[in-house]
């Protein structure tokens, strides 16, 4: 009996010194259980569990995603040194339905990565689904606060006070300023570099340069291989407009999205600003003159990536990125007959390009469910992921391994180099490095070292670098799903869709002042101040968050 007293006595005393040092968690089935200890301010948490090995469920958005966790050294390496293994759910068809049917039915797994665009981010949350990322670090890792960056969790705390999502490819305000002269932007005009240096690389940065230099491409390169040559080529036309010909043109333009301290939205509100419209009166008369063929109205980006890589464009204005195949194609066969970038069309001022570069929303962001077989870890693990280490981890790999320290600066090895650039798809399965693991990548960070370019595709990235412009506080100023304003805006976009076609495809310039005309009116009477009013509003918002 003594002794049986004596173990109850022990117990008790271990149960209260466990509680008080937060060693519990919670398991799926709400039991509780001594498993994870938790970090400090100076020590992580994931370094004191590393020895108790786990699998998290971790559920991806996106149904192109292939691939998996302990096929790759990469992967296997970073459970051998922090315990944790991932089970990636990736949905098998529509991923609005996959993810819906889990919020429906109370089944999330542990950790989601969603675009921070979807209507289910701020769904889970509002239900109470998620966990707040500030409160499980508080509890059982305060080292996330070393590591995470003020400005994203500023960015991203909701009314409540609290982070329930963190980024990745996320660029803040200072990064712009850290990273100075290192980060790229993907809006470029292209031309290609052989049919263009035997113009005389003509100055295409007014809209008369621009449109002799059609001119010039089309009457002595009638044709490309035995196809008609394009004289000008651009992002496909939607329902809502082309996104080249709006916001990527009033980049190029050096159009301040802010007016008399009013946003002016760049989809809608250009219409008005005579920088903007004296650009699209050069376009309709390129149009009209045979430089702009009619099928740019109706290409879809596979065709266009396809007269690309035939090279059948003479210039585009177009995302670079998305070039990426064409230019390759291009290159095998003739590295002079690729796409290359020159300054494009500017404003009467001459000033140079605003070009956007990564936005402080980044692409996805990365949550924790309260279903969350052991949330403790999940934030240890997150963070980990955030940190330095965990970024070295997930871009270069495993030193002396798959790249070493040369100089300072983490330099792949040879062979992994190699691979990398002639099987991507190799590499990323058996090795996975450079951010095959992207859910939580920090491409801001990885700027620091230099990005090195496949010589098909380094000039057009490269050049973009002393244009890089930060558009954080016009971010994100999406209307409230459902509200006047939100149904108003739509209702002029799908107008704006048809009338920019309507525009270039004018037979005078009477004719396209008679329909931007009557766009304007159209717009104001239907409640463009409204919109502008309500957008205004949130981009103050914005400018609060980055104050913090």
């Amino acid at each position: 009996m003594k002794k049986i007293k004596l173990i109850a006595k022990f117990s008790a005393i271990l149960a209260l010194t466990a509680a008080s040092l937060g060693l519990f968690s919670c398991t799926k089935d709400g039991k509780k259980s001594i498993s994870t200890l938790p970090g400090t301010e100076n020590e992580p948490g994931w370094k004191l569990n590393a020895a108790n090995p786990i699998t998290f469920d971790w559920y991806i958005n996106f149904s192109w995603f292939s691939r998996h966790w302990g096929d790759s050294k990469v992967s296997k390496y970073i459970t051998e040194k922090t315990g944790v293994n991932v089970n990636f759910i990736v949905p098998a068809g529509n991923e609005a339905e996959k993810l819906n049917t889990m919020i429906a039915g109370d089944a999330l797994p542990d950790l989601i990565t969603l675009g921070w665009f979807e209507g289910q981010v701020p769904m889970m949350i509002d239900s109470g689904l998620v966990y707040s990322l500030d409160e499980l670090a508080e509890a059982y890792d305060p080292y996330f606060f070393k590591v995470a960056n003020p400005d994203k969790l500023g960015w991203y705390r909701q009314e409540d006070g609290h982070v329930y999502g963190y980024p990745n490819a996320s660029y803040t305000p200072s990064d712009y300023e850290k990273y100075k002269g290192k980060l790229t932007s993907n809006e470029t005009f292209l031309v290609r570099k052989d049919l263009y240096e035997e113009l005389g690389s003509p100055d295409m940065t007014t809209p008369e340069g621009f449109l002799e230099a059609l001119r010039m491409a089309k009457k002595k390169f009638p044709t490309v291989n035995g196809t008609p040559l394009i004289p000008f080529g651009t992002a496909e036309f939607t329902d809502v407009g082309n996104s080249q010909l709006q916001t990527v043109l009033s980049h190029f333009l050096a159009i301040n999205p802010e007016q008399d301290g009013k946003f002016e939205d760049a989809n809608l509100g250009l219409t008005e600003n005579p920088e903007y419209v004296r650009w699209l009166k050069m376009f309709r008369q390129a149009h009209e003159e045979g430089l702009i063929p009619t099928d740019i109205f109706v290409d879809k980006r596979s065709q266009i990536e396809e007269k690309a890589a035939q090279g059948r464009y003479f210039c585009m204005l177009y995302m670079n990125w998305d070039m990426q195949a064409p230019q390759n194609a291009l290159y095998a066969r003739d590295p002079n007959s690729i796409y290359v970038a020159v300054d494009g069309p500017k404003n009467t001022h001459a000033d140079s390009p605003k070009l956007a570069g990564g936005s402080i929303a980044g692409w996805t962001v990365t949550l924790i469910s309260k279903k969350c077989k052991d949330k403790a870890r999940a934030i240890q693990f997150l963070t980990y992921l955030i940190s330095e280490e965990g970024q070295m981890d997930t871009n270069f790999g495993i030193p002396g391994e798959t790249y070493n320290m040369v100089d300072g600066i983490p330099t792949l090895l040879p062979e992994i180099k190699d691979l990398d650039s002639t099987d991507k798809n190799k590499q990323e399965t058996e090795i996975g490095l450079l951010f095959t693991y992207w859910m939580l990548m920090d491409t801001a960070w990885q700027a620091q070292w230099g990005v090195e370019y496949a010589p098909s595709l380094e000039q057009p990235q490269l050049w973009t670098c002393p244009y890089v412009h930060s558009y954080a506080v016009y971010d994100g100023l999406t209307l409230p799903i459902g509200s006047d304003e939100d149904l108003i805006y739509q209702e002029i976009q799908r107008r704006w869709g048809k009338d920019l076609s309507n525009l270039i495809r004018a037979k005078s310039e009477a004719e396209f002042d008679t329909i931007l005309s009557e766009f304007n009116k159209y717009k104001k009477t239907r409640g463009i101040d409204k919109i502008q009013l309500l957008q205004t509003e949130l981009m103050q918002k914005n400018k609060a968050k980055l104050a913090r």
